[in-house]
């Protein structure tokens, strides 16, 4: 069985995981909380690629806490847009195609065309542009199912942010414009569902999970209004 590498430099912390350096090639996230499924993620991950989804490159581990993947060279999609490298309404066009290409892989077990891979979290800070192209990170709330859920999870991310009123709040608006711009699978159904996951979500705080009822208000509006 493969062994994980013992962890080097921190490179970076989410609300679930650590990233840290291995070479100049490959870098070890690890699952602070134990919750997760990494050998299953990084499955999924080398499906999706080998369709051609820009994701990392992976290795095997044996373990359900770690994945080792290719150490990517660039911004996140967000700190590209806070040092003003990447238009904000550019951002979001990225994020509508990165969805339709990905949807356009088949699913890995289900055998129902209409059924996809769904990322479930696919938002700026997951998104990392490396000079080969944008590159699709964390996998970690993957599944199966009906495309329109994964749109309306990238919509209620960007819809809290924008219904926040601080400083990322007209921006946030815009991308969700540009997402939004165009047709789209995002249904009643599955934004109910997605509200309903990130208002599960334990990492939320009691003031983000507030703030999903105007969320809500905001993307069907931007959804009649398109």
């Amino acid at each position: 069985m493969p062994i994980t590498p013992p962890p080097g430099q921190l490179l970076g912390s989410g609300r679930r995981a650590d990233v840290f350096e291995i070479d100049a090639a490959w870098v070890l996230r690890r699952d602070r909380e134990g919750g997760g499924d990494a050998a299953a993620e990084g499955t999924v991950m080398e499906h999706v690629r080998a369709h051609g989804c820009p994701v990392p490159r992976v290795r095997p581990t044996g373990s359900r806490t770690d994945l080792v993947m290719e150490r990517l060279s660039g911004p996140t999609m967000l700190q590209a847009c806070l040092a003003g490298t990447l238009d904000v309404a550019e951002a979001g066009s990225i994020l509508a195609r990165l969805l339709r290409g990905l949807h356009a892989v088949p699913a890995l077990r289900a055998t129902d065309p209409a059924v996809r891979v769904l990322h479930l979290d696919l938002h700026p800070e997951n998104v990392i542009l490396t000079p080969g192209g944008p590159r699709i990170i964390d996998w970690s709330d993957t599944e199966e199912g009906d495309p329109g859920l994964d749109w309306a999870a990238t919509a209620v991310v960007l819809a809290q942010a924008a219904v926040a009123g601080d400083s990322l709040s007209a921006s946030a608006d815009t991308m969700l414009a540009a997402l939004l711009d165009g047709p789209t699978p995002l249904t009643r159904t599955a934004l109910t569902e997605a509200l309903r996951r990130r208002g599960a979500n334990p990492t939320m705080s009691r003031a983000e999970v507030e703030l999903l009822e105007s969320a809500e208000e905001l993307i069907l509006s931007r959804v009649r209004s398109g």
